[in-house]
C-alpha cells in the first residue's frame, strides 16, 4: 500500500486521497451497474422511468432547480479554491479556472439555455451534486499536493487549453441547438439538426469528453 501511495500520490502522501481513490470508483461502479439494470437516476427523460410506487413518493424538484443543485456546489468549490489556494503555479491555476468555468457555464445554461419540462427526484440531485463536488474538490486538492513536483519534460498545457476551449465551445453550441428543438410550451423530445448532429449521435457529449477527459488531463 505504501508503494502504491508513493506512486499515485508521490510526496506528500494523503490518507484522504488514498481512501477516496477507492471510494469513488466503487460508488461509480455501483451507479453504473444500477443503470445497466434499468434503475436510472431520476431526472430529465428518466425522472419517472422507475415506476415503482416507492420512487413516485419521493420528493421531486423542478428539473432546472435540481440541475442547479447538482452543479452549484462544484462551482463553489472551484471559486473557493481560487481564494483558498492563492499564489499557486500556472498549472494549478489553469485547472482551478477550467473547473470553475465549466460549472459556471453549466449553471448559466440551466438558467438561460436549456428548456425543462419534467421533474428531478431530490435524491438524484443530491447524488449528482455530491459526485461533481467531490470530483472537483479532489482534482484541485490533488493538484495542490503535486505543486512541489517537477514539471513534465514535455509541456502539454497549451494543447490542454486548446482542447478545453474546443470542447466547452462545441458543447455549448450543441446544447444551444438542442434548446431550439423545443418551442415554448412543448414537452416532447425531437431529433436535433445542425452542427455535428447529422454525423455524431450525441455531439454535446463528444465535446464534453474532449473538454473534460482530454483538456483537463493535459
Amino acid at each position: 500500500m505504501d508503494a502504491l501511495s508513493e506512486f499515485v500520490f508521490a510526496p506528500p502522501p494523503s490518507l484522504f486521497l488514498n481512501v477516496m481513490t477507492v471510494v469513488i470508483p466503487v460508488v461509480v461502479a455501483m451507479l453504473g451497474l444500477s443503470e445497466a439494470r434499468g434503475r436510472h437516476l431520476q431526472y430529465s427523460k428518466f425522472w419517472n422511468a422507475n415506476s415503482a410506487p416507492k420512487s413516485l413518493e419521493q420528493f421531486k424538484l423542478p428539473s432546472w432547480l435540481g440541475m442547479l443543485l447538482a452543479y452549484t456546489p462544484a462551482l463553489l468549490a472551484g471559486v473557493v479554491s481560487l481564494w483558498f489556494f492563492p499564489n499557486e503555479d500556472r498549472r494549478t491555476l489553469l485547472l482551478k479556472s477550467a473547473l470553475t468555468l465549466h460549472f459556471l457555464k453549466r449553471d448559466l445554461e440551466v438558467l438561460f439555455v436549456h428548456k425543462y419540462s419534467s421533474k428531478m427526484v431530490f435524491d438524484t440531485a443530491i447524488t449528482i451534486s455530491s459526485s461533481y463536488f467531490s470530483s472537483t474538490a479532489l482534482m484541485i486538492y490533488t493538484q495542490h499536493l503535486s505543486k512541489a513536483l517537477p514539471e513534465p519534460s514535455i509541456d502539454l498545457k497549451n494543447i490542454g487549453i486548446a482542447l478545453f476551449l474546443i470542447g466547452i465551445i462545441g458543447n455549448f453550441y450543441h446544447h444551444f441547438l438542442l434548446s431550439k428543438t423545443r418551442k415554448q410550451g412543448e414537452t416532447g423530445y425531437k431529433i436535433p439538426q445542425g452542427g455535428l448532429f447529422n454525423t455524431v449521435i450525441c455531439p454535446h457529449y463528444l465535446f464534453e469528453i474532449i473538454e473534460n477527459w482530454f483538456g483537463l488531463v493535459f
